[in-house]
């Protein structure tokens, strides 16, 4: 098997979630004149392709050291949502299901196409990857429960919808653009959509149920929609980690990487070598021909 990066670059400029300290990195030596280059790394763990451990919401949860291998690694489940969900749209366990097949147990993999403006894209855009991405409401989380999901991954900047976050009071503009969004789409306004008491659910009404999630993800995502793989999240070995940054990778057959990497080779890509987001609409469509 051969490994499919769906981790995004991480350097000075990577975003942070909104309000957490940034990627800092500072020389405490030189090749010259000690011989060896050394660094020293400040960040918080929410700061590019992250796993959010059980502790960050959840007192008595596991820390990430404690998370099991088999539990970061296993079969799942890669899905497509960006031909039915836009700014500030809220996605069902529906439209997963009608497009990959999911199985109990699965880690599941939700490409929102929100990625495509990450800071390592031609088409960036921090505010709409942070503010606007579409989220789940308490349907979804429910249904992940009786999945028994292992854990879930996102290619934005939260599992939950921004506005049922911080960002809500944080982003008032926008709150406001959702709002409206909200009951022109959906009949409802965003005070009942995400009233108080759905507040953060996928953060506190699911690490207690041991379902964590990752987040930003990104990478060569594209070419695994509506797909299923072996997916593993790599973070440190951290004792009383409450979160980690993460490399988290896709493990796939060689013949099917072959195949695979055949598409790469036709797309764009960015100066990282990922592909190139939504530049490349022929492989979202390959995505959907393969499902149905």
């Amino acid at each position: 098997m051969k490994p499919i990066e769906l981790s995004i670059p991480l350097g000075i400029a990577t975003p942070p979630w909104p309000t957490y300290i940034p990627l800092q990195v500072q020389y405490f030596k030189r090749l010259a004149p000690n011989g060896a280059n050394g660094q020293v790394v400040t960040h918080s763990n929410h700061v590019g392709t992250h796993l959010d451990g059980e502790i960050h919401f959840y007192t008595p949860g596991k820390d990430i050291a404690s998370l099991e291998l088999d539990f970061l690694m296993h079969e799942g489940a890669i899905v497509d949502l960006s031909d039915v969900c836009g700014d500030y749209d809220v996605y069902t366990s529906k439209m997963v299901e009608d497009r990959v097949e999911v199985k109990e147990g699965d880690i599941l993999i939700i490409h929102t196409g929100y990625h495509h403006y990450g800071w390592d894209q031609p088409t960036a855009d921090e505010i709409r990857y942070m503010i606007k991405h579409p989220g789940p409401n308490r349907e979804f989380a429910d249904w992940a429960k009786r999945k028994k999901l292992r854990w879930i991954g996102v290619d934005c900047g939260s599992a939950d919808h921004p506005m049922n976050t911080k960002i809500r009071e944080w982003m008032p503009a926008q709150a406001k653009e959702c709002d409206e969004h909200f009951q022109k789409t959906y009949k409802m306004s965003l005070d009942e959509i995400f009233s108080t008491d759905k507040y953060q659910l996928m953060h506190l009404e699911m690490f207690n149920h041991g379902i964590i999630h990752a987040e930003c993800l990104g990478g060569d995502i594209d070419l695994l929609l509506n797909q299923r793989a072996v997916i593993g999240c790599f973070p440190w070995r951290f004792v009383d980690g409450e979160s980690c940054i993460s490399r988290i990778l896709a493990f796939v057959e060689d013949d099917r990487y072959a195949e695979l990497m055949a598409k790469k080779a036709k797309a764009k890509l960015t100066k990282f070598g990922d592909i190139a987001g939504d530049t490349n609409p022929w492989l979202h469509q390959e995505a959907i021909m393969e499902k149905h």
